[in-house]
């Protein structure tokens, strides 16, 4: 099988579910949509399946004129753009500093039934302007001279409200490697959804995203800037929001580098002048990183 790209998905809300693409637009934020919106709890801070697994239930639905919120036993709630303009709002992702525009109370109380607590959903402010980690991808740029300069500066890559990076990559023989060994054990295979992907790729050896600088597809190279360390959210059922033990236990048994337990690479991407979009069946040229 040649490599290629197996799927695609965006998230509109942190933490919650996500969107199966068959073609997308990507811009160096990321993909169309992805984590432009955040929940909040009653004290500003970020939430997410860690704490609150029933948030996978909540299906998110970009509109052309704002967003649609769908959840098991409510009512779906249509939520429009904010002012344009709006209070931005500090929000804390992990340690660094972004804003936010509070969409307003009736998604506010929507979500707040829903999850239990109070809590209120942000948009991505007209003014954010949050930054990949910036040691990580000087370190990858000084050391890959031979990849195009569009990578430079490395302020360029700014992205919304994902964990530390616009896009993460993963491989789905590594997946598939991953279920063989659940498998063995007797329990059953998982989706790829649950590690919240943003490009899938096939046609590779499992875990041959240890070796890879990064990969192209078209005029967009993709640097791969930091491997991806676990959380528990992948131990989260996307169908029931329930949890388990697996795979993230068999994951780590596996898995466990002096970084933690690793499974897929966060990336940065230097885009051509122009809209890009990707679809499912894009060939890919990987670059190993021998």
């Amino acid at each position: 099988m040649r490599p290629a790209i197996h799927s695609l998905y965006s998230y509109p809300i942190k933490s919650c579910a996500g969107i199966a693409h068959q073609r997308v637009r990507v811009t160096g934020s990321g993909l169309d949509f992805d984590r432009h919106w955040v929940i909040v709890n009653a004290q500003g801070i970020f939430m997410t399946q860690r704490q609150h697994p029933r948030m996978v239930l909540i299906r998110p639905e970009p509109a052309v004129d704002g967003l649609w919120l769908r959840a098991p036993g409510q009512a779906d709630c249509f939520v429009p753009p904010p002012p344009a303009q709006s209070e931005a709002v500090s929000v804390a992702i992990w340690g660094t500093d972004t804003l936010g525009a509070d969409q307003g109370d009736e998604a506010a109380a929507w979500l707040s039934a829903f999850i239990g607590e109070p809590c209120r959903l942000l948009h991505l402010h007209p003014q954010a302007h949050r930054l990949a980690s910036l040691p990580h991808v000087t370190r990858w740029i000084q050391t890959h001279p031979d990849w195009p300069d569009s990578f430079l500066p490395v302020e360029r890559h700014a992205f919304a409200f994902a964990d530390g990076f616009p896009f993460l990559i993963t491989n789905q023989r590594s997946l598939e490697e991953l279920n063989g060994q659940l498998a063995g054990q007797d329990v059953a295979p998982v989706d790829m959804i649950r590690f919240r992907p943003n490009i899938v790729l096939q046609g590779l050896e499992p875990y041959d995203e240890d070796h890879l600088a990064g990969f192209r597809t078209g005029d967009a190279g993709f640097a791969f800037v930091k491997a991806c360390a676990r959380c528990p959210i992948p131990n989260v059922d996307p169908q029931t929001g329930g949890t388990a033990a697996e795979p993230g236990r068999t994951l780590a048994r596996h898995r466990q580098f002096e970084q933690g337990v690793l499974f897929g690479m966060n990336a940065v991407a230097a885009l051509p002048a122009g809209e890009t979009w990707l679809q499912v069946g894009d060939a890919i040229e990987p670059e190993y990183d021998f």
